[in-house]
């Protein structure tokens, strides 16, 4: 049995608590050893509860040397990423990287060619690219199972307590200090509906997305957008997404795959695809999935291909960046929300039926009538 590759994790708290269970279930299968933290304030024991004595060290670097690790997991806030990506670069250290890879086009391009010319290899932290539904979807879509396809919609109806915002200082912002931050609802929380629906029409690399329309607004007191939608042209097709972190009834996001003779429903977090299409009774299907630590790992040890490769979320980045540089988020007026008390969040009305509407029609917020939207002029890219 082959050695166990070190590997470090860089932001273990908040999301990074996920990676740390992840990297518990593959070090238990003898793959990887977690070999360091990286945290500002040292893991307690009760927090790395059981997993080992890994080395801690706030100086990502110095942590990397003194490991030796060959993969650096990073979880950090949004606009260290190609920083801190570049640092391992240097060592000869691979990288699994938290989505967004970048705030804007610029930061994620000086990554990429960065960690290119270093010679070492990136997974995009995109968890449902690793679903094993993406390329079954993509095959039915290439055999005509739908006929022609007409578009995708996606729909993301989450909560998010107004806590959420203060969790950490760069939460909810669009620049911090100078920096661009870029923490809206279409590029981070659901970001991942926005990348799946783009795999799903092959759209994955900058050139394939000819035009960004964007519909920012928000409801919370925050800088950044909680309920927008975006419409993007790429060369075969054009995607609709829309999202809230202020929905009525939260619900599981998905992606629609409209075709001429059909449509097929991806629920992305759970793997699981409704096939319904002219003639033939609906078809529920439950995939299963690639960990993208575990694909990283066997790309470096048994070559196995990398399934989230930064040229392949070029096109997300692109919509990131227009995000950046549209209009500042437009406030939603008083009358169009509600806060729940007993949750201590806010909560638009009628958003959970606009959000499945314009997956449904791939048409925009305004275009569906919502009073709101009209506020809000679209932002054309």
């Amino acid at each position: 049995m082959s050695t166990p590759v070190p590997v470090v994790l860089a932001g273990a708290r908040g999301h990074g608590r996920w990676h740390l269970k992840n990297i518990r279930r593959l070090q238990d299968k003898g793959l990887i050893r977690l070999a360091g933290i990286c945290e500002l304030t040292p893991l307690t024991e009760e927090e790395l509860d059981g997993i080992g004595s890994p080395l801690q060290s706030a100086d990502f670097g110095a942590l990397l040397d003194s490991t030796g690790a060959a993969i650096a997991v990073i979880c950090t806030p949004i606009p260290t990423h190609t920083d801190l990506a570049l640092i391992a670069a240097a060592k000869g250290v691979h990288l699994l990287l938290e989505k967004p890879p970048a705030p804007s086009y610029a930061e994620f391009r000086r990554m990429a060619d960065g960690v290119a010319a270093a010679g070492v290899v990136c997974q995009i932290g995109f968890q449902s690219l690793g679903s094993h539904a993406v390329p079954a979807i993509r095959e039915l879509i290439a055999q005509g199972a739908l006929g022609s396809v007409i578009g995708i919609g996606g729909a993301g109806a989450w909560a998010r307590d107004e806590a959420y915002y203060r969790r950490a200082p760069w939460a909810g912002k669009r620049r911090l200090n100078g920096v661009d931050v870029v923490d809206g609802v279409l590029t981070n929380p659901l970001a991942h509906a926005v990348a799946t629906a783009l795999a799903l029409d092959g759209s994955t690399r900058t050139e394939d997305v000819t035009a960004i329309e964007t519909e920012l607004l928000r409801v919370n007191d925050i800088e950044s957008d909680d309920t927008s939608c975006v419409r993007i042209a790429t060369v075969t097709s054009r995607i609709t997404v829309a999202a809230t972190l202020c929905a009525e009834r939260p619900d599981e996001p998905y992606v629609l795959v409209h075709g001429a003779h059909g449509r097929i429903t991806f629920w992305y977090k759970q793997d699981r695809v409704l096939v319904q299409r002219s003639g033939r009774g609906p078809e529920e299907i439950e995939y299963g999935r690639t960990d993208l630590l575990e694909n990283l790992v066997a790309h470096l040890t048994d070559g196995a291909e990398l399934l989230v490769t930064p040229d392949s979320t070029g096109a997300f980045m692109k919509v990131v960046e227009a995000i950046r540089q549209a209009p500042d988020p437009i406030a939603l007026p008083d009358d169009a929300w509600d806060r729940l008390p007993g949750e201590n969040r806010r909560v638009v009305r009628g958003i959970d039926g606009l959000v499945a509407a314009a997956a449904d029609t791939l048409a925009l917020y305004s275009e569906l009538g919502a009073p709101w939207a009209a506020l809000n002029e679209v932002s054309a890219r």
